[in-house]
């Protein structure tokens, strides 16, 4: 457990804490800007602490404090002017840069302004050379798919982009675990159950990032009532919640049970209606954190009912919430951020060479592209935004102009428009001449925290030897454990299963069971910037070692490399019947307000419809766009 494992970016390891605003920003850029232009310019290789990575969020917070103009300097003006301005290169970003190209024509000028090192937002690419192979895990959004049904427009975006989703089966191995019997399991820890054990999961929640593949095993019940380290009842009660239908609410109808269900967690629905032992609370509290960021005390049971968690199956109310997700689904080995790379292919085509969405898994990115001044379309990272404000009055104002922070100094520009493509809550900090009410509705917006881990191991052996595909962990430092969906496509080939290194994905939503949602997620936002990498790695490895172990697992031996996707501000709010009273009782949404145009400045993402889904990123970009082009 003591022996370093050498791949790692040296700032990767530097704490931060919610002071960091506080630290001189302008020396912890990531990489000096001009390497944006090299040759060696590669940030999916980077290893350690991605994601929300040193450099991309200390102007921010610094902007929040009320201390970076204090420290920033005059900025200086690079003369540049465009027709659209969009700040933040996510997907909505690169969507709308998309969409206003095809209104206004190839020749359109147009900057996008990133904060991270990369683009795609939390579409986040990490490679991993091994030998002579190269293995790709996705640190972020995971694949298309949505409890709705796609709209029209984004699933023309898709198609147009050149991906058949219908195809996704010939891609994916679907037998590839089973047939080698490898089967969910559950990993019960000591300090929550008193004992470390790995048991069959009798019943794997739906919304799993492989639930796909989350068949149980033939003998997993038997396993699960013999081996599972909780009270005897409590045993009992999950197979009675999992495999009886009852009615738990008889009397109502169906319209009555769904608002009822609205008004309590699930875990009030298990321990009140179903009448389960605190044992089982204890097994299933965090297995929803990873879907809805916090655990089953702060979900709405109609919610829980929605996604087809067990116990609703003899009320008489449709369980279909992952139906249009399986109907329409495809995920590549990097997630979605292979959807980003065929949206830069469009809008610079040299910076992502190819003619497919099978050969942009495989192509190189050519960051020295985004960035020339001869093309039309110019994509600029490691600069983070600090203000946006129209030149005179917004009502009359024919320009506005966009200050960012990069590389230690600050920079400006201009632009006939701007979409503000970046988070809601920083929007306020950014474009000080908004109205005092949207200012507020947009403050109300909240983000899920997230860590997403992927580890590279020599190969796949301790699984084999537990006959485990995923681990779900209700007391781990991660809640699950994964091995990604086996699938190959163009010149892609997923890991063999024995005998390969192999990328195992590690996921959990750091949350402060208790409290309201919006206040678990402030708490979850605290710890993932207080946690130093080393801190992390020594978490994974001690519960790789514990889970895996048994299996004849040493992390020392077999772990060849880690990279941990931090994601502080992850998955869009999506309003709950618990939290907001405007779900049940009607009226604005606060996302509507936030999301008005101003002037010259429109506002896109996922926080635009309150929905953390790819489909809605599109859709608000394609919105946004509409706004600033109406003549």
């Amino acid at each position: 457990m003591s022996r370093k494992i050498t791949r790692r970016d040296f700032l990767n390891g530097v704490a931060v804490t919610a002071g960091a605003a506080l630290m001189p920003w302008h020396l912890f850029s990531e990489r000096p800007t001009d390497t944006q232009n090299s040759t060696n310019y590669y940030p999916p290789l980077l290893t350690g602490l991605r994601g929300d990575h040193i450099g991309s969020f200390e102007p921010a917070h610094s902007l929040r404090d009320g201390t970076f103009w204090d420290l920033a300097g005059k900025p200086q003006d690079t003369g540049e002017t465009y027709d659209l301005i969009v700040v933040g290169g996510g997907l909505s970003g690169l969507a709308a840069a998309h969409f206003y190209r095809k209104s206004a024509g190839p020749q359109a000028r147009i900057l996008i302004l990133e904060n991270h090192d990369d683009f795609g937002g939390h579409a986040k690419r990490n490679e991993f050379r091994v030998g002579n192979r190269t293995l790709i895990g996705y640190g972020g959004t995971y694949s298309i798919e949505s409890p709705e049904s796609y709209s029209a427009l984004a699933a023309g975006v898709i198609q147009e982009l050149g991906i058949d989703v219908a195809s996704f089966s010939k891609y994916l191995q679907r037998d590839l675990y089973s047939a080698l019997g490898r089967v969910p399991k559950i990993f019960f820890d000591k300090e929550t159950f008193g004992t470390d054990r790995l048991v069959d999961d009798p019943y794997p929640f739906p919304g799993g990032e492989t639930f796909d593949l989350a068949t149980a095993g033939p003998d997993a019940w038997a396993h699960f009532l013999a081996e599972a380290p909780i009270a005897e009842q409590a045993r009992k009660d999950v197979s009675r919640l999992c495999r009886e239908q009852k009615d738990y609410l008889p009397g109502l109808n169906a319209d009555q049970k769904k608002d009822r269900l609205a008004r309590i967690s699930y875990a009030r629905f298990l321990t009140e209606l179903v009448g389960v032992h605190p044992d089982v609370i204890r097994l299933y509290q965090t297995v929803s954190q990873t879907l809805f960021g916090v655990g089953i005390e702060a979900i709405a049971a109609q919610d829980a009912a929605e996604t087809g968690y067990p116990g609703f199956s003899g009320m008489g109310i449709e369980a279909d919430g992952l139906k249009h997700e399986r109907e329409y689904f495809f995920h590549f080995p990097d997630g979605n951020a292979t959807i980003a790379r065929l949206l830069v292919r469009k809008l610079i085509a040299a910076a992502v060479p190819g003619n497919s969405a099978a050969d942009a898994v495989t192509t190189r990115t050519n960051y020295g592209k985004l960035d020339e001044d001869a093309s039309p379309v110019r994509i600029r990272l490691n600069s983070t935004v600090v203000r946006v404000k129209h030149r005179g009055d917004p009502a009359s104002a024919k320009e506005v102009e966009v200050s960012y922070a990069r590389g230690g100094k600050v920079y400006t520009a201009k632009a006939k428009n701007a979409i503000l493509a970046c988070w809601h809550v920083i929007i306020p900090y950014l474009c000080e001449e908004l109205p005092e009410p949207q200012k507020e509705a947009l403050a109300s917006a909240q983000k899920v925290p997230l860590l997403y881990t992927n580890v590279v191991l020599r190969d796949a052996t301790a699984f084999q030897e537990l006959h485990a595909n995923s681990i779900y962990a209700p007391g781990g430092y991660h809640t699950h454990v994964d091995l990604d969906l086996p699938v190959s496509i163009g010149e892609y080939r997923c890991p063999r299963p024995t005998g390969e290194p192999v990328v195992v994905h590690m996921s959990k939503a750091p949350c402060r069971a208790g409290l309201p949602a919006r206040d678990q997620h402030a708490a979850g936002r605290i710890e993932l910037y207080s946690t130093s990498f080393e801190t992390m790695e020594r978490k994974i490895r001690e519960q790789l070692e514990r889970t895996l172990g048994p299996g004849g697992f040493d992390p020392a031996r077999d772990i060849l490399a880690i990279t941990v996707n931090r994601w502080p501000h992850g998955y869009a709010y999506e309003y709950s019947s618990l939290w907001d009273k405007f779900v049940l009782e009607g009226g604005e949404q606060p996302c509507e307000k936030a999301r008005q145009p101003f002037g010259r400045i429109a506002i896109a993402n996922c926080d635009a419809g309150a929905y953390a889904y790819t489909d809605e990123a599109i859709n608000q970009a394609y919105r946004a766009v509409g706004e600033i082009t109406k003549s």
